[in-house]
């Protein structure tokens, strides 16, 4: 399960296709090669959109694998 205590690099080493799915929604997580160093909620948060939901749907879209 994706929570938003998930460091993005962990995040994009387990599910290498949250990479398009954040970029979609305009969030940046890859930077010059490099995953962004924090929390996954942090970098949400600094787009100002809905924690909650992007979670809810990073877990329903990569749950599968």
């Amino acid at each position: 399960m994706i929570t938003s205590d998930d460091s993005v690099e962990d995040l994009l080493e387990k599910y290498p296709g949250a990479t398009r799915f954040l970029m979609k929604r305009g969030i940046i997580c890859v930077q010059c090669g490099e995953a962004y160093w924090g929390k996954l909620g942090d970098l949400i948060d600094e787009k100002g959109l809905d924690k909650e939901k992007i979670i809810a749907e990073l877990n329903a879209e990569f749950s599968k694998e």
